[in-house]
């Protein structure tokens, strides 16, 4: 048996995964512990799930073989996981994996240089349709890749970071479709939408965020036509916390580090075009 804990349980990952276990889909975890700022959340948990409120988020550190971090606010994500790292456990990170680009880089050496495994980011990469328009692209059925095309929700005045709050559910299935490293990015802000041109070398992607719009949609502009899927995200709950769940039980990671916290970069320099108003490049970096 796996023991885990649920640091920043204030969203509904945290009930979503609660309810996977409860039901029995992932049999060898067990839930020791659950913390939160916000001690009504995790009381809230106590009472849905039975699970032990703990006091500080340290208090597992040593006793549990993996550490799930799902706080709203992105900025907490390291400092919630950074007491387990020498431990050895296995992470599963929430969006934004942080929000801070030094901050990003720091973390994943960390994990990198203790071979230590994580996964986590906007679950909408597990959609169907992006799992197979990423294949389409990668394969170039229907030709090469002219440019492409993303909405999803926005939220950009909130307490939990404003704009990196939600942009990674944009942000990283786009990175999934269409590379993780696009050069720049330019922003234009419209009432409550933004529109971003993600440059890549060979091709642009238009990115739209639509605030508190709860759609999602994608599109691949090939030689050929175009590929487009409205996307239903009901489903990809489940698939991320299987491949969590696979580390823990001993699989290999299947995403590289650095490409984990390619999003952040992004969203920074999206972040950073909407307050210039000027074309951004994209901060690079290593891991």
């Amino acid at each position: 048996m796996k023991k885990i804990v649920i640091l920043g349980c204030e969203n509904s990952h945290a009930n979503t995964f609660l309810n996977f276990i409860r039901d029995g889909l992932f049999p060898e975890v067990e839930v020791v512990g659950v913390y939160s700022d916000d001690n009504a959340a995790a009381q809230k948990l106590h009472d849905s799930f039975d699970v032990k409120v703990m006091k500080t988020f340290v208090e597992a550190v040593g006793e549990v073989d993996g550490v799930v971090v799902t706080a709203r606010h992105g900025d907490s994500h390291y400092k919630f996981a950074a007491p387990y790292i020498d431990s050895g456990c296995v992470f599963f990170i929430d969006k934004p994996i942080t929000i801070d680009e030094d901050e990003a880089v720091e973390f994943m050496k960390r994990l990198k240089e203790a071979d230590i495994k994580v996964t986590g980011g906007s679950c909408i990469k597990f959609n169907e349709d992006v799992i197979r328009i990423k294949d389409y692209r990668l394969k170039e059925k229907d030709g090469k890749t002219l440019g492409g095309f993303m909405r999803a929700p926005i939220s950009l005045k909130n307490n939990y970071g404003d704009f990196f709050f939600y942009s990674q559910h944009l942000v990283e299935p786009v990175c999934e479709l269409f590379g993780h490293y696009p050069t720049s990015v330019q922003a234009f802000v419209n009432g409550d939408k933004v529109t971003a041109v993600i440059r890549y070398l060979e091709y642009d992607v238009t990115a739209l965020f639509v605030e508190e719009n709860y759609y999602y949609a994608v599109a691949r502009h090939s030689e050929k036509g175009i590929d487009y899927a409205e996307l239903d995200i009901s489903n990809c709950f489940h698939p991320e916390f299987a491949e969590f769940y696979d580390l823990l039980m001993g699989a290999e990671q299947k995403r590289e580090y650095k490409d984990i916290i390619a999003p952040v970069f992004i969203m920074n320099a999206i972040n950073r075009s909407i307050n210039s108003g000027m074309e951004e490049k994209i901060t690079e970096f290593d891991v």
